[in-house]
């Protein structure tokens, strides 16, 4: 019964806290190209997806996204890395992650990979999900001055907690992520002036 309460109370909690538009256009301080789509995967979890334009070429995109150790920086939900580690082109990565939906840390543990033509794709390699996926492809925009980044996400973690109530959170905190994104590109472009 106790978890009943949590549930609702984390729903309220998401529900009267305002979320950013899922349209086409500039949300937030990132620019869809695609709007951000956010539902209950037919399989079981959560997908993502959306189409960006980011400041700074793919090389400043991709410099961004492998930066392991540094990846609890670019969300709002806390986290810790607990290990990163490279080999054969590949990266292991150990992360630890503490969400109000869910009680205590939740494992995961995955594999990364930059993909030939710009971005990275990241699978689960065990832990607390069920399913992970993610991938950006990241493609020159305009002058090769930005970017364009398809990004694909699927999540399921294993809880109680309904897909789409997860699906409501992970929109809030997805808008948050490419916001974050987008302001570490700027930063690094504004350094390399």
């Amino acid at each position: 019964m106790r978890w009943v309460w949590l549930v609702s109370g984390c729903l309220l909690a998401l529900v009267t806290v305002p979320v950013g538009s899922a349209t086409a256009g500039e949300v937030g301080s990132t620019h869809l190209l695609r709007a951000l789509v956010v539902q209950p995967d037919p399989d079981g979890g959560v997908r993502a997806t959306a189409t960006l334009l980011f400041p700074g070429g793919p090389a400043v995109l991709q410099s961004i996204l492998s930066e392991y150790r540094n990846w609890p920086e670019l969300f709002e939900t806390r986290m810790r890395v607990a290990q990163v580690e490279e080999q054969d082109g590949r990266v292991l990565t150990d992360i630890y992650i503490s969400h109000a939906l869910l009680p205590g840390e939740q494992r995961l543990l995955c594999e990364s990979q930059a993909l030939p033509g710009g971005g990275l794709i990241t699978h689960l390699k065990g832990g607390d999900f069920t399913r992970y996926h993610r991938e950006w492809r990241l493609q020159p925009a305009g002058d090769g001055t930005q970017t364009r980044a398809e990004f694909d996400l699927l999540v399921e973690v294993k809880t109680l907690v309904p897909d789409w109530l997860v699906a409501v959170a992970m929109e809030r905190e997805l808008n948050t992520h490419f916001r974050l994104v987008r302001e570490r590109a700027l930063d690094r472009i504004t350094k390399e002036r």
